[in-house]
């Protein structure tokens, strides 16, 4: 219901307010510490009316950043591969689920996650303790159980529109909370626990 809900309220949104915010999202997300000194950066192609993803993609590929980008694979865990412009992406469908932009380069399998120094995870809504509302499909429930079992631990960020920062959102014991939410508006961080 609330994942429908946050949706929408996405679905509502004009293209111009789209772009302007993916220009905004972009700006905050390059002055990021943690993307400033990354030399790996796991991301995703936005699609539909997410917050906008395609300019900080290249803005990071220009900085010298080796960018991963997912694929889905059947059971629903992510794959990744690497990103060298709108070029190397295919848009793929996905059974009756939404079609999403994958590179389309070698794979370097599910761990390859394992090496980035920050994730840029998709989301519908964050709260006040950090805690993510995904679309709940579990791919990147996965990539997060990976990384904790590995025991890596890059930077967690979320990027969402300003409305989407909320008092509090369900979370389950698994679940693990962002370092930080960044918005058209600007960057919020959260208190590690």
């Amino acid at each position: 219901m609330l994942r429908r809900e946050f949706l929408g309220v996405r679905n509502r949104l004009t293209a111009d307010v789209v772009t302007a915010a993916a220009d905004a999202l972009a700006g905050h997300a390059l002055e990021l510490p943690e993307l400033a000194c990354a030399r790996t950066v796991a991301a995703y192609v936005s699609v539909g009316n997410e917050p906008g993803t395609l300019a900080l993609l290249d803005a990071l590929v220009t900085r010298g950043v080796r960018v991963l980008l997912p694929a889905l694979l059947p059971d629903h865990d992510l794959d990744w591969g690497a990103y060298a412009g709108e070029g190397s992406l295919a848009r793929v469908q996905h059974g009756g689920k939404m079609a999403l932009f994958e590179p389309t380069g070698e794979r370097l399998g599910p761990d390859a996650v394992l090496g980035a120094d920050a994730v840029l995870l998709p989301g519908l809504a964050v709260d006040a303790h950090g805690m993510r509302l995904g679309r709940g499909g579990g791919s990147y429930d996965r990539v997060l159980a990976r990384l904790e079992r590995a025991g890596a631990r890059p930077a967690l960020v979320v990027l969402l529109y300003d409305t989407e920062v909320v008092g509090r959102v369900p979370a389950e014991a698994h679940d693990l909370p962002v370092q930080a939410v960044v918005t058209p508006s600007g960057v919020r961080r959260f208190a590690s626990p």
